[in-house]
C-alpha cells in the first residue's frame, strides 16, 4: 500500500453518493450535525482558532470545516471524494463561509506542507481507511511543533457494537446502515500508543454520550463507544 491509496474506495463511493445530502441537518448525516458543537467546543478547550491555520483532515461536505472558519479560522479541508469537496465547496458559497477545500490525501499534503499548520483535525475519519497509523502520521508532520492534533473515533469495545451500530444504524436510524464496520474501530490506548510514536503527546480524551431520551448528545467521561482526543506536537 502506497500512501496516495490508503483508502477503501467502497468508503470513498459510499459517503461521496449521500454528498448532495449532507448539509441536510435533519437527514443521514444528522448526527454529524449535532456533535458538531460539541467538537469545537472541544477544541477550542486545548486550541485557539482565531487566526490559526488549521485543516481538517477527512472533511467530508466540510461541517467541521466551515464551522472553524466562523471562528476565525484560515481553515482547509480536504478529502479524497470529489463529490463531497464538490458539496463543500458549493456550500460555502452558499454560505458565504470563506473555508477552502482540495481533493488530497493527507499523507500527500504532508510531503506538500510538512509543519505548516497550527492546528490539525481529523474526526469519524480513523475507522474508514485500511491504515489509520499512517494518517495519525501525516496529521503529526503536518502541523508546527507545538501545534494540536485532534482525533475523533470509535472505540472497539462491545458497547460500541451495541450502541453506534446496533442501536444507531439499525434500531433508531440514525445512521444509514453501514456507516460503520465494528472490525476497524480504534481503542484509545490503540490510538495513544500510534500517535505517541509519531511525536504527538496526549493533552485530553472525553466521550462523546448520546442520552435517547432527549436525543441529545454531551462531553462526558464515558470513551466506550465515541471519544475525542487532543495531542500536541513536541517542540
Amino acid at each position: 500500500m502506497t500512501m496516495r491509496n490508503n483508502v477503501h474506495l467502497h468508503e470513498i463511493n459510499k459517503f461521496g453518493s449521500m454528498a448532495e445530502r449532507w448539509w441536510d441537518t435533519q437527514g443521514e448525516f444528522k448526527t454529524l450535525h449535532d456533535i458538531n458543537p460539541l467538537r469545537l467546543e472541544f477544541i477550542r478547550q486545548y486550541a485557539g482558532i482565531a487566526g490559526k491555520r488549521i485543516v481538517d483532515v477527512g472533511c467530508g461536505g466540510g461541517i467541521l470545516t466551515e464551522a472553524l472558519a466562523k471562528q476565525g479560522a484560515d481553515a482547509l479541508g480536504i478529502d479524497l471524494s470529489e463529490e463531497l469537496v464538490d458539496i463543500a465547496d458549493l456550500h460555502g458559497l452558499e454560505s458565504g463561509v470563506n473555508a477552502h477545500y482540495q481533493k488530497i490525501s493527507v499523507e500527500e499534503l504532508a510531503e506538500q506542507q510538512p509543519g505548516s499548520f497550527d492546528h490539525v483535525t481529523c474526526m469519524e475519519m480513523l475507522e474508514h481507511v485500511p491504515d489509520p497509523g499512517s494518517i495519525i502520521t501525516a496529521c503529526s508532520q503536518l502541523v508546527k511543533p507545538g501545534g494540536k492534533v485532534f482525533f475523533s473515533t470509535l472505540n472497539r469495545q462491545p458497547k460500541a457494537y451495541l450502541l453506534a451500530i446496533v442501536a444507531a444504524e439499525h434500531l433508531l436510524q440514525m445512521l444509514p446502515k453501514g456507516t460503520h464496520d465494528f472490525k476497524t474501530f480504534i481503542k484509545p490506548s490503540e490510538l495513544c500508543q500510534t500517535a505517541r510514536s509519531a511525536g504527538l503527546a496526549l493533552q485530553g480524551m472525553v466521550g462523546i454520550e448520546y442520552n435517547p431520551f432527549n436525543k441529545q448528545f454531551s462531553l462526558g467521561k464515558d470513551i466506550g463507544v465515541n471519544y475525542i482526543a487532543a495531542f500536541e506536537r513536541a517542540e
